[in-house]
């Protein structure tokens, strides 16, 4: 057990891990590597295929370990052909800001292109010249299979992931050049770049479709917030702090994106009295999963952006 899990299972008090031990469920977990894609619409899952595509599974979380999806946005969504991102994000005054690339990998196709599958972009004509960009497969796009030598198969989406998927394929779309050929956004009518479905990519240890998910083995924090009663509402990382005296939590700045609307059990902040509300947070424990209620945290440094655990239900 990591130093990260002994300090979280310290400072979470005997109580909750007494709770976890009676009550809580061991899950086992899945062959490949999982992430978690936070989306402005929803999140899904993806199992990697570590076995099947090694060096493409590796390519991508190269790029996932830095941070460098995390903001980034789909620009590319084809009605019923794929949703396709990984390669640019926004910057406000200056315009889209392409992802830097690490050097092509070689093609390793050996699934089929089928509905759920995700797989990686590349340039026509050359086969092995996959970077950063990746799409999931809307339809059985088979004819995938024999172009090009074939378009190299990584990771599936996980339970019902594909909703979100299809529901992104349902957004109207705007073609701004290549940094958003097709790009879908969440608002009535397009206004700016504001208006995109941003995402951030994520390693985590087990797959969850709740809401707000906390890992002791990676400190990790997944949640999306309602902010000041409706002002805003984001999606957004955290990670646990392992050297500070208390249960401390940071915002991952580069994790906040914006999300289309509320939803029944969203996290909440106010300025008023600076407190992050949880109303149910899934905790995983190495392995062993429980749930904790009506968790508060309260900002203890606005410049760090950190927070303290103050409060929590069994």
């Amino acid at each position: 057990m990591s130093a990260v899990a002994r300090l979280f299972i310290i400072k979470f008090t005997f109580g909750i891990v007494l709770s976890i031990a009676l009550a809580g469920a061991s899950l086992p977990s899945l062959a490949g590597t999982i992430v978690r894609v936070s989306t402005s619409i929803g999140d899904f899952s993806m199992e990697l295929l570590d076995d099947t595509a090694p060096i493409t599974v590796q390519n991508f979380l190269n790029y996932v370990n830095r941070n460098d999806y995390n903001g980034t946005y789909i620009h590319r969504a084809v009605d019923n052909f794929v949703v396709q991102g990984g390669a640019f994000r926004f910057e406000p005054f200056q315009g889209p800001i392409a992802v830097p690339t690490d050097p092509p990998i070689v093609n390793e196709f050996n699934v089929s292109n089928t509905r759920g599958t995700v797989a990686m972009a590349k340039i026509s004509g050359a086969e092995d010249s996959a970077t950063n960009q990746w799409f999931v497969n809307l339809a059985d796009n088979l004819s995938l299979d024999t172009t090009d030598g074939g378009f190299t198969v990584f990771a599936q989406v996980l339970g019902e992931g594909m909703q979100i998927l299809d529901a992104i394929n349902a957004l109207p779309t705007v073609s701004l050049g290549d940094a958003a050929s097709d790009a879908p956004f969440i608002t009535p009518s397009y206004s700016s770049p504001l208006d995109f479905v941003y995402l951030n990519i994520e390693v985590t240890d087990r797959f969850s479709a709740a809401a707000h998910v906390i890992e002791s083995t990676t400190g990790l924090l997944i949640t999306a917030v309602d902010i000041n009663g409706g002002s805003d509402f984001v999606s957004m990382n955290f990670n646990l702090v392992p050297s500070e005296p208390e249960v401390t939590i940071e915002a991952n700045l580069e994790s906040i994106i914006p999300i289309r609307e509320s939803f029944p059990g969203i996290a909440t902040f106010s300025t008023t009295d600076n407190r992050f509300r949880i109303p149910s947070l899934e905790v995983n424990l190495a392995g062993t999963v429980s749930v904790v209620t009506n968790v508060v945290f309260v900002l203890s440094d606005a410049v760090l952006g950190r927070f303290t655990l103050e409060s929590f239900d069994l």
